[in-house]
C-alpha cells in the first residue's frame, strides 16, 4: 500500500530493511510505545484512544506468540508468558487499570533489553 505520509513511508524503508532481529526489536518498542501512549490516555479519561492503543499492544503479543519457533524448550516458557502477557492486557483494558498496563509495559521493557543484548552478543560472537 502506498501511502502519501513521510512518516508512515519512512516508517515502512526501516521495516523492509530490517533484519528478523531488528524487527522483533521494533515490535518491542511498539509494545513499549503503545502502552505509555495508553498510559497516558486513561490518565486524560480518553477510552476509546487507551483501548485501541491497549489492543495494539494485545497485538503485538499476539504476533509474539504465533510466530514462535516450537523446535525449541524455551519455545513453551515465551508462550506462557505471552499467554500471560496477552491476559492481563485484556484485563487491564476492560478495567482501565494503570497498574496491570504498567505491570506488562516493564515486562516488555525486560523483554526488549534481554532481546537487545542477545543482539550485541550475537554481533560479537
Amino acid at each position: 500500500m502506498i501511502t502519501q505520509n513521510p512518516k508512515m513511508q519512512m516508517l515502512q524503508k526501516q521495516i523492509d530493511a530490517a533484519s528478523k532481529e531488528e524487527l522483533t526489536l521494533m515490535l518491542y518498542e511498539g509494545g513499549i510505545k503503545f502502552l505509555n501512549q495508553s498510559i497516558i490516555a486513561l490518565e486524560k479519561n480518553d477510552i476509546v484512544k487507551a483501548n485501541n492503543l491497549i489492543q495494539r499492544a494485545e497485538d503485538i503479543v499476539r504476533e509474539f506468540q504465533l510466530t514462535l519457533n516450537h523446535d525449541y524448550e524455551i519455545s513453551k516458557q515465551l508462550d506462557a508468558l505471552y499467554d500471560y502477557m496477552h491476559r492481563r492486557l485484556v484485563e487491564g483494558n476492560l478495567q482501565k487499570d494503570v497498574e496491570i498496563l504498567n505491570e506488562v509495559l516493564g515486562m516488555f521493557r525486560e523483554m526488549r533489553d534481554t532481546w537487545k543484548e542477545a543482539m550485541k552478543l550475537a554481533k560479537a560472537s
